[in-house]
């Protein structure tokens, strides 16, 4: 429905360059006037600007600027267009990397939200004749919240899992026939394992599709190729966040993302240099959400690391398209002996060793240097080999530690796999 309709409004890159270029007027008109947050940042900005390289001229925004902003002026600081009593939706950010955020949403942009949402399962062939099956429970951080809502607007049969174990989940799964299963890489690994200690079979069961957020595992080859054998189901990624919205998804090639464009304007810079990176240059993601007017945030700098790609997918979306989806976080990097170390680059390789159930990343020092090693529990000692793939893949040699089964924890929502003992975070 919308994203056909989209397509066909936006057939080629001129259309869409020059629809983007309405709506990112539209919002920066709107909040140099109406949300005070923006009044400061835009106030030497000549609007309404004239192309959309003249976005260059805009300051990027930070998450640290909103944080400070939001204790300086607590408890939801000024990036808020409307009256409070305007708002009917409160989230905040999980704080893995930092202060968490609060975010407030009117109607509108709650709409705007499920719209956003809507473009995930039709990506994924998600119908009214499906039954999703969300597995996570309720809480601040927004999660599948706007999913739930998006598949409500559908008419798609939700099956909800809050407050309920993973085996009454899987047997809830079961008992419903479900088809559809909404929750993050890691909670599908886990729910796997907690399948196959209690005698749940999930590979015959009606799941043929899986959609994941909250991590980027979806998009690692290893990981989805690891759920989808689990489960034997396609999986489908999501990338979102709860300040700036869900803004891409995978589709049938299943090797990267595609960028909502419809709604969201993307950008790709060094993040030293704060300059465009070039076609094929590793970067960090910025996006200007279009149409979150309660809420908007404007050259965001997401901390996402992707491949900058030109090319379009051979899915036939037209919408900017980034190979290998999130590469990493730019604050998940640690320099180790000369070698730039990303957590999900160490997963991947992880990841295809079926004998492993669980992992961890151990940063540590020595004499005053960065060294990582990695923890596993496994049915079978692989120690050795996954030591030759790392060093070989990573160009590094990385210790690898067999642990007691059961010994490291499992995840709901975002997992934390790195465990930081190093002395002094500076990289070394």
């Amino acid at each position: 429905m919308a994203r056909e309709s989209s397509y066909r409004i936006h057939e080629n890159e001129v259309d869409l360059q020059a629809y983007q270029l309405q709506k990112l007027n539209q919002l920066l008109v709107f909040a140099s006037q109406c949300n005070e947050f923006y009044k400061e940042k835009l106030h030497d900005v000549s609007l309404p600007i004239r192309s959309l390289a003249d976005i260059a001229s805009i300051p990027f925004t930070v998450k640290k600027e909103l944080a400070d902003d939001q204790i300086r002026n607590a408890p939801f600081g000024r990036n808020h267009s409307y009256p409070e009593s305007s708002y009917i939706r409160y989230h905040q950010t999980s704080g893995t990397s930092g202060r968490p955020l609060k975010v407030l949403d009117t109607k509108e942009s709650w709409d705007w939200w499920q719209d956003c949402w809507l473009e995930v399962f039709k990506s994924a062939g998600v119908t009214s004749h499906d039954r999703l099956f969300l597995a996570f429970g309720f809480g601040p951080f927004i999660g599948f919240w706007a999913a739930y809502e998006a598949a409500k607007k559908a008419g798609t049969l939700v099956i909800p899992g809050g407050a309920q174990s993973s085996s009454e989940r899987l047997y809830s799964i079961l008992e419903n026939k479900a088809n559809v299963l909404l929750c993050t890489p890691s909670y599908a690994l886990h729910l796997a394992e907690v399948a196959e200690q209690n005698g749940f079979d999930i590979r015959n069961s009606h799941i043929h599709t899986i959609i994941t957020a909250g991590e980027p595992g979806g998009s690692i080859p290893s990981v989805r190729s690891l759920i989808e054998n689990l489960w034997n189901a396609k999986l489908y990624d999501h990338v979102g966040m709860t300040e700036i919205g869900a803004y891409a998804y995978s589709c049938l090639q299943q090797n990267g993302i595609h960028i909502n464009e419809s709604q969201f304007l993307a950008e790709v810079i060094d993040p030293q240099t704060l300059e465009p990176v070039a076609e094929g240059e590793r970067g960090e993601l910025v996006l200007t959400n279009l149409g979150r007017f309660g809420f908007p945030l404007i050259r965001y700098r997401t901390g996402d690391m992707v491949q900058r790609n030109d090319q379009p997918c051979a899915c036939g979306n037209p919408y900017r398209f980034f190979e290998g989806g999130i590469i990493g976080r730019a604050d998940d990097m640690v320099i180790v002996r000369g070698v730039n170390i990303f957590p999900q680059s160490i997963e991947a390789i992880v990841r295809e060793f079926a004998q492993i159930h669980e992992f961890r990343i151990v940063y540590y020092t020595v004499d005053e240097m960065n060294q990582v090693k990695v923890q596993i529990e496994a049915l079978d000692d692989v120690t050795g080999e996954l030591k030759i793939r790392l060093r070989e893949r990573i160009g590094l040699r990385i210790e690898v530690e067999l642990v007691e089964n059961g010994s490291l924890p499992r995840f709901e929502l975002k997992a934390r796999r790195v465990l930081d003992q190093r002395e002094s975070k500076a990289s070394k």
